[in-house]
């Protein structure tokens, strides 16, 4: 069979190599054990008496290990490597090959059937293959012990040299026992930061040898101390030097100058140095803010061997201020501002393209000349800067009168505390005559507070703090005024065309025009949303006269878009009077309009999610007239205890509250569907201060008052439709934290603690706010909350705006009016702006580096994939 032959061999040859790897696996492991320490060089380092005792040792271990390597290895035969290969095979056909047969040997019929087995086990016998032997031992070395070794000595063959194998042990005096191996070895090693690879000096060839900067050089002379010398030029040392003849030498290239060994197989190199080139940086563009007053300035940054860090430095550029009215002062000493510059996360600093994002509305520079000069460093510790770049620093622009005059009194005391008492004199020249400019007694009320602490403060010496926290003060209340508290719908929709009015008066950015007008659409849709919650099927809800309603134009949400993006694009050509005729018929539009529903049949009572949006608004309506009661204790607090009723007229007097009404209560909101029991006006309230145990009383009960308010709340949470998604937890977790914060409220008011009353009722109604914002859009992804052939059919009629031919979204309905569109929402370059600014955002993220390690981790896994 002589297709057997090569299976046969090689799986004795298998047999073979596990038979040896099983015996002599000890001697290998004490081999690499052995040559790795002598290939580091380790007998250099070692006393002569213990590196000859370490050889002995090492040469026995060697001895022992082979004897009992050869002691237990036995050469397979060729039966053992038959009995292997039969051992694999199904039926042991070559075991059957070689029997007889015992009985029947003169039957014919018999010697057929064994003739026929022989045949059938030759046939299995045929294709077959050599077995694999079995090379592990790890049953025998439970520990590792030969992937240790092997380790060893493969880091050895990386980092040693095979030379030092036939180097004998050096005597402490340096002589040495035998020569052998190379005369000297030397290495360069560049700097870390420059990425380059260490240079064997031996293969260098003598002559011109070009090195960075600052590079390592490490020389390592053999044989009898002097028979090498070492001469050197690149260092530059001045100072205490070793012998030239030094076994081991280590210096740093600061020069170009020559080097060479002296002696039998020396070399010479006249080293030229590499410069490491500065940083630079410079700005790439102008600067650019978007309507929030967020500052982007591009740059670009290159090095030769990459940038490490920057920043820029900010500082007022005194000569271009216009020194007038609180400028004229002399400014007060405040060092300049400093901003980390973002650097990539990821990829090659040697070149890149930034932009430095940062919000700067409400620093003391913020819309005053300014000087920015970016620097950036390199891991040298080399600088580089850009030309000061000379510019108006952005900030924030206030379009409301008040807010404007606010932020101006601000700048102008954070430019110098001597301003303080202009300061206080001008706002309360704002404060003469606030009918009309404040959209509330909040607002007024704050403001006063404010001046009187900035009086106090003056009066006793105004501080660095005591200036910051007026400053915050203003920012804030600003802010409010320009932001608004407002819930009504209509008052929302004025203040919105009002600031687009000053806008148009005043001018503004295209980023600026677009917020507006942004805001604009959003107090419209709010607006005609509560037109149709309060329409009656057929009927026509306006607060215009009956005859107004008779020449009414039936207008689609489509038209009035359209009108709103002619307005806006009007505005951003420069074309001011256009659009302002344009937005005076839009604002007629909106005085005259109407909101009807069809005459569909099932029209019945209002849904639950209705019913809920409703009560909710009255919340957010009690919650906002207890907290002016609040500001009305607060200031009978500052003004003596005065009598807390205010006549019809005075400056502390809500615009539009006529005589009569009550002071807890807003007009309009006594004996309306869900107020809470014990919520509403007081008929005594105002009427129970003037002695301590009046204000006492008068301040539990605010506290009650809040308390049951926080119960209708909890109620009202209770009653919220059964709805699902993200808007719809948004809504529930906005309204707990309405909860936390009367609850804050309620205890304040108890303690007798009315400022920080007054704070925790603000976060209850912005949170009332993103309650109500987040639950009507999860009722409009849940279906609208109506019952089952309870749907409104939209319908037109005169004047009407139909606000449910769009989603939330602001997408387009179909007939059906379910929500959900094949219109294409990633048209424009409005998508690509988006992601421009959130990808900047996540970069300005990213390079501050105080950030915890976590957050850091997650925004480079998001520059990574995008």
């Amino acid at each position: 069979m002589a297709h057997l032959r090569r299976p046969v061999l090689l799986t004795r040859a298998g047999l073979a190599a596990e038979r040896a790897v099983r015996a002599f696996w000890p001697f290998w492991t004490t081999l690499f054990v052995i040559l790795a320490p002598l290939m580091f060089g380790w007998q250099d380092l070692l006393p002569l008496e213990l590196a000859w005792a370490g050889v002995v040792v090492a040469a026995a271990a060697l001895v022992v290990t082979a004897a009992i390597g050869l002691r237990r290895f036995r050469w397979p035969t060729t039966d053992e490597a038959l009995a292997r290969l039969d051992a694999s095979l199904p039926g042991r056909p070559l075991a059957a090959m070689a029997d007889t047969q015992a009985i029947g040997l003169r039957d014919p019929a018999s010697a057929a059937v064994w003739m026929a087995h022989k045949a059938r086990m030759a046939a299995r016998t045929l294709g077959v293959r050599a077995v694999e032997p079995d090379l592990r031992v790890s049953a025998r070395d439970p520990y590792g012990l030969r992937y240790l070794a092997l380790l060893f000595f493969i880091t050895a063959l990386l980092f040693g040299s095979f030379w030092r194998l036939g180097e004998p042990p050096v005597a402490p005096g340096g002589v040495q026992v035998a020569a052998a191996g190379p005369a000297w070895e030397g290495w360069i090693q560049p700097p870390a930061y420059t990425g380059k690879p260490s240079l064997y000096l031996a293969d260098q060839p003598p002559g011109r040898l070009a090195v960075p900067v600052g590079s390592t050089i490490t020389l390592r002379l053999y044989g009898d101390v002097g028979a090498l010398t070492v001469a050197e030029t690149v260092s530059g040392r001045t100072g205490e030097v070793g012998s030239a003849s030094d076994p081991q030498q280590t210096f740093n290239v600061t020069q170009a100058g020559t080097l060479s060994i002296d002696g039998a197989e020396g070399a010479k190199w006249n080293v030229v140095t590499v410069p490491d080139q500065p940083p630079s940086v410079t700005v790439t563009g102008p600067v650019s803010a978007d309507a929030k007053g967020q500052m982007t300035l591009p740059f670009s940054a290159k090095d030769d061997y990459g940038v490490r860090a920057g920043s820029a430095t900010i500082a007022l550029d005194l000569s271009a201020v216009d020194r007038r009215y609180g400028l004229a002062t002399e400014p007060d000493p405040r060092p300049a501002l400093v901003l980390d510059l973002p650097m990539p996360i990821s990829g090659d600093r040697a070149a890149f393209d930034e932009a430095l994002i940062e919000n700067l509305s409400e620093d003391p520079l913020a819309n005053l000349p300014v000087t920015v000069t970016l620097q950036v460093t390199d891991a040298a510790g080399q600088t580089g800067s850009a030309a000061p770049q000379k510019m108006v620093l952005p900030g924030r622009r206030f379009f409301q009168p008040i807010a404007r005059a606010v932020i101006e009194q601000r700048r102008d005391l954070l430019w110098a505390k001597a301003n303080a008492p202009q300061v206080a004199e001008l706002l309360r020249a704002v404060m003469n005559r606030p009918d009309g400019f404040f959209p509330n007694e909040t607002t007024y009320l704050r403001l006063k507070v404010t001046i009187a602490d900035l009086e106090k403060y003056t009066a006793a010496g105004l501080t660095d703090a005591n200036q910051t926290e007026i400053a915050k003060s203003l920012w804030d209340l600003a802010v409010q005024l320009e932001d608004g508290t407002l819930a009504d719908a209509r008052a929302r929709l004025q203040r919105a065309q009002d600031r687009l009015a000053e806008a148009m008066k005043n001018g503004a950015s295209d980023a600026e025009i677009a917020a507006l007008m942004q805001e604009l659409r959003d107090a419209i849709d709010a607006y005609t949303n509560m037109l149709a919650q309060n329409a009656q099927p057929g009927q026509d809800q306006t607060d215009q006269p009956q005859s107004a309603q008779n020449d009414a134009t039936q207008i689609t949400r489509d038209q009035l878009q359209a009108m709103m993006d002619r307005i806006q694009e009007l505005m951003q050509e420069g074309k001011m009077a256009e659009a302002q005729q344009l937005m005076d018929q839009l604002n007629q539009l909106m005085e005259n309009l109407q909101v009807t529903l069809g005459n569909g049949q099932g029209n019945g009572p209002p849904t639950p999610g209705q019913q809920s949006m409703q009560n909710l608004q009255q919340t957010l309506r009690d919650q906002q007239g207890l907290s002016d009661r609040a500001f009305r204790d607060l200031q009978d607090q500052f003004n003596g205890g005065q009598q807390g009723q205010q006549q019809p007229g005075q400056p502390g007097q809500r615009p539009g509250q006529q005589q009569g009404q009550q002071q807890g209560q807003q007009p309009g909101q006594g004996g309306q569907q869900g107020q809470a029991p014990g919520i509403g006006a007081n008929p005594q309230d105002g009427q129970q201060q003037g002695n301590g145990a009046g204000g006492e009383s008068l301040g539990q009960s605010l506290a009650d008052r809040q308390q049951a308010l926080r119960q209708e709340l909890q109620r009202q949470q209770q009653a919220l439709p059964g709805m699902t998604g993200d808007q719809a937890d948004a809504a529930r977790r906005a309204l707990d934290q309405a909860g936390r914060a009367m609850d804050g409220a309620e205890q304040a008011l108890r303690d007798g603690n009315l400022a920080d009353a007054i704070d925790k009722q603000a976060q209850a109604m912005n949170a009332l706010r993103e309650g109500l914002r987040n639950l009507g859009q999860a009722l409009a992804q849940n279906g609208g909350d109506q019952p089952q052939g309870q749907g409104a059919q939209p319908g037109q009629a005169t004047g009407k705006i139909e606000p449910s031919r769009r989603d939330p979204l602001g997408r387009q309905l179909g007939d059906s009016g379910q929500y959900g569109t094949s219109e294409n929402m990633l048209q424009g370059p409005d998508i690509y702006r988006q992601a421009q600014n959130l990808l900047d955002e996540i970069r300005r993220r990213a390079a501050e580096q105080n950030r915890p390690d976590a957050e850091l981790n997650y925004l480079k896994r998001l520059l990574q994939q995008f």
